[in-house]
């Protein structure tokens, strides 16, 4: 259906779009009920888009486009302050040629069509699976029971054993999640598919983070020192913390009410981990794991501060090139997944 490409869709009106999405409702399955039209809107983008529900979980459609992905240079050039970091910071490493640098990191320039889909707003963690009390007890593990006492009577808001369990705190309740080590990447994809979904493509994972933006990061080519990150809180106190000292700035665990900037529902009403110890899977043109949205900490844990940290989850065409030196069982720890349906015609695939 043209209407399903993001050049005719902008130009419907609401009861146009109305229409347009209970027709697409009509031919899905039976649990994929129509939630009606929300807009989103972040970084100078704007999507009025339809919401859907399955299983507790929403999804958004996302209308197809042809766009040009890839990083090879810049389109505005950063702004004094993102310039100065980015070369101090690199330097210190023996790094001379910053466009060099940021170039080997990034998925090459190429021209894609991106299909109409309709895609979950939250990831999954691919390696760990919701448990009962009950359920972990059973397990086995001779640490569980004394861990899980202690993180009751405690205030940490999450513990984890090393790809055993993971204890969780959600206000008066206790989220436990065991590691699901015996899953393989031909397990998920056949699971996802037996469902009537698919996995991302490493080409519309950078549409849903940038939408065909040509910049570094979503935003523009200058990094935003106002964000609130994972790790590091709010830059802005960060930075008056700091004042005119030289070393890294503390890591700062920030429970106020105010969320991780990268976390937020961006243009299309998809929400990514922003994290970069973290991973989001894709597949690349051959159906082998591509990893987008981290580096697994490798920068941030070198000291490299929150520009080049942080480029692996905000950087829009990032791509971790030492993921392909690390095994299925080293990632699953850190790897979140989505589930999408790509609708073709009007129908789905």
């Amino acid at each position: 259906m043209e209407s399903l490409q993001r050049s005719v869709w902008v130009g419907l009106s609401t009861p146009e779009k109305e229409e347009c999405m209970q027709t697409i409702a009509r031919k899905l399955p039976e649990q994929m009920r129509y939630d009606g039209l929300q807009t989103f809107e972040r970084y100078g983008q704007r999507t009025e888009t339809a919401v859907f529900v399955c299983g507790g979980q929403k999804f958004v459609f996302v209308p197809g486009d042809g766009v040009t992905l890839g990083w090879d240079g810049w389109q505005e050039g950063m702004n004094e302050a993102t310039s100065t970091d980015l070369l101090e910071t690199v330097s210190e490493y023996g790094v001379e040629d910053v466009d060099s640098f940021l170039s080997d990191q990034m998925s090459p320039v190429r021209e894609v069509e991106i299909a109409p889909m309709l895609v979950e707003c939250r990831t999954h963690p691919l390696g760990w699976i919701k448990v009962t009390e009950e359920e972990a007890r059973k397990q086995g593990d001779p640490d569980f029971a004394a861990a899980l006492e202690e993180f009751k009577q405690g205030k940490l808001n999450e513990y984890e054993q090393y790809q055993q369990f993971r204890l969780v705190r959600h206000g008066e309740d206790i989220q436990i999640l065991w590691f699901n080590e015996d899953l393989t990447l031909r397990d998920l994809l056949e699971e996802t598919a037996e469902a009537g979904f698919g996995v991302l493509t490493e080409d519309e994972w950078e549409y849903l983070y940038g939408g065909g933006c040509r910049m570094l990061f979503p935003w523009g080519d200058s990094f935003d020192y106002t964000l609130k990150l994972k790790h590091f809180g709010d830059l802005q106190e960060a930075d008056k913390l700091m004042g005119d000292s030289t070393e890294p700035p503390p890591a700062l665990v920030d429970e106020a009410d105010r969320p991780y900037d990268l976390e937020l529902p961006n243009f299309f009403g998809v929400q990514f981990v922003g994290d970069p110890y973290t991973y989001e899977l894709t597949l690349d043109d051959d159906g082998e794991m591509q990893p987008k949205g981290g580096d697994g900490g490798s920068m941030i844990c070198g000291g490299m501060g929150p520009l080049v940290g942080f480029l692996p989850a905000a950087a829009v065409f990032y791509r971790d090139t030492n993921a392909s030196d690390l095994d299925w069982e080293d990632m699953m720890d850190c790897m979140h997944y989505r589930k999408v349906i790509r609708l073709i015609g009007g129908a789905h695939s």
